[in-house]
């Protein structure tokens, strides 16, 4: 089966030399960390089986969140850390995307426009609700960036399940339609123009044109049910790296295939690039070092807990909480199995980080 780290094993070397200094710490980390993840390059340990007498050699993961090996059981861990945040209530997915314009400029300055993004969308919206004739308080949301399209082009974008209703000045809980949170087209304009405030403060604000100020910037808004079913809508989107290894076809002659659902009609079909052109489309949605990706606001903001608390309290006496789902999480300290028999593993020896066995 092909995987990413075998592409950049074959790949890598030219890619990195032809463009040299030109390319971030933060590609070259990915990288490197992807190249040599569940290798003898980072150590491990080995396993002896009884029943077989077959020796197995399991080792270390590089843990780097956009290698396609190491985020498997993460989504599941995260969905049971967000059940102290659960509220009573229906939830939205609004979406926040950044204009075609400015994405080359994002792409150069990611973590600039990461930032304001973020900071952007969430004040838009937390403004927007707060009118007395859509919510009229103030909303919990969970935000997560997003950078691919299912082909690996460029499309940055962030999620945020919000609360279908908010607390008041005066500690109300006010909710909302159940099919309706706010208008996008009023939130549009909002959007855009705190983005512009928050871009004028920085050097990058002359690098743009300006007909983007005057044309409409696409948001979109939709129910998605009870908190539990929102977070579980959500989590795939923290932990999913762009592409997995389950999508990629065949390398062959420099040339790789990989699959992609397309959207508007939900058939499977195939893209065929250059190994450099799929190193590229990677890299690009690595994110800056210690980058966060997902962030807390409104009710759901680690400073306004006791509002948190106060909310889950008012919707306690009014409705009935959602039934909790429970979530299947491995165990990660289950015995390892024999790929041969199935039969129980026992620990031999560590293997030191580079040493082949």
């Amino acid at each position: 089966m092909v995987e990413v780290a075998e592409i950049f094993r074959l790949h890598g070397p030219a890619y990195r030399e032809k463009f040299g200094n030109r390319m971030l710490p933060s590609h070259r980390r990915a990288m490197q960390d992807i190249e040599t993840c569940r290798t003898e390059s980072l150590g491990g340990q080995l396993y002896y089986c009884a029943h077989c007498d077959q020796q197995r050699y399991s080792y270390h993961s590089c843990k780097n969140r956009h290698c396609p090996k190491c985020q498997n059981d993460q989504a599941n861990e995260w969905l049971k850390q967000q059940k102290e945040l659960l509220l009573a209530t229906h939830h939205f997915l609004v979406t926040f995307t950044l204009p075609a314009e400015l994405r080359a400029l994002a792409r150069s300055h990611q973590k600039t426009i990461y930032n304001l993004l973020f900071r952007a969308s969430s004040a838009a919206l937390q403004q927007l609700a707060q009118d007395p004739s859509f919510v009229g308080g103030r909303l919990g949301m969970v935000g997560v960036l997003h950078t691919w399209t299912r082909q690996l082009l460029y499309h940055p974008h962030v999620h945020y399940i919000v609360t279908g209703g908010g607390l008041t000045a005066d500690h109300r809980w006010r909710s909302s339609r159940k099919d309706f949170l706010v208008p996008v087209k009023a939130l549009s304009p909002i959007f855009r123009a705190k983005f512009r405030e928050a871009l004028m403060q920085t050097e990058l604000f002359t690098q743009v044109p300006p007909r983007i100020w005057r044309k409409d910037w696409v948001v979109h808004s939709e129910p998605v049910g009870s908190g539990t079913q929102a977070f579980q809508y959500l989590a795939p989107y923290i932990f999913r790296v762009a592409i997995s290894n389950n999508r990629l076809r065949k390398l062959h002659n420099g040339q790789l295939t990989f699959s992609y659902k397309e959207s508007a009609t939900d058939q499977l079909k195939r893209c065929t690039v250059t190994a450099e052109e799929f190193i590229r489309r990677f890299l690009q949605h690595v994110l800056p070092l210690r980058f966060i990706k997902v962030r807390y606001y409104g009710l759901l903001s680690p400073a306004h807990r006791q509002l948190l608390l106060k909310a889950r309290q008012l919707l306690s006496t009014t409705t009935s909480k959602p039934k909790s789902q429970d979530v299947k999480t491995s165990n990660s300290l289950a015995l390892l199995s024999c790929p041969h028999c199935g039969g129980p593993l026992t620990l031999l020896a560590p293997i030191a980080r580079g040493r082949a066995p």
